[in-house]
């Protein structure tokens, strides 16, 4: 393995030295790195190829459309247009559940942890 990072690492510095990289989108601007820690790390490269060729995994956009929800719930006044919007949140929520087969991190969703701590720790 280390002959290839070798023959890699001269590659690179070849094409540097012709200026191959001088015109990249995006130089000199810092590196934005997301948080990938929710996703398994043997699936975490398949996902990145996923979103590069503009596909979303289920997971994403279900976890994308629950965050949505939850700030489109928040401006709601409507007592019965909440209810029913806090049912398919909780829909949502739970599905992201099972397709990630581990529960959801409440820390994203603090109105929720609340909640259950005050549902657990009180009743």
């Amino acid at each position: 393995m280390d002959i290839f990072r070798k023959i890699a690492e001269r590659k690179i510095q070849e094409a540097m030295e012709e200026g191959m990289f001088d015109d990249l989108q995006g130089k000199g601007k810092p590196l934005v790195f997301e948080d990938e820690t929710w996703i398994p790390e043997d699936l975490r490269v398949a996902y990145r190829v996923l979103k590069n060729s503009g596909h979303v995994p289920p997971e994403l956009e279900l976890r994308k459309e629950i965050v949505t929800l939850r700030n489109f719930i928040d401006t709601l006044d409507d007592d019965k247009e909440r209810l029913k919007k806090l049912r398919e949140l909780n829909f949502k929520i739970i599905k992201l559940n099972m397709i990630r087969k581990k529960p959801l991190n409440l820390e994203e969703f603090p109105q929720y942890e609340n909640r259950i701590i005050e549902k657990t720790v009180f009743s």
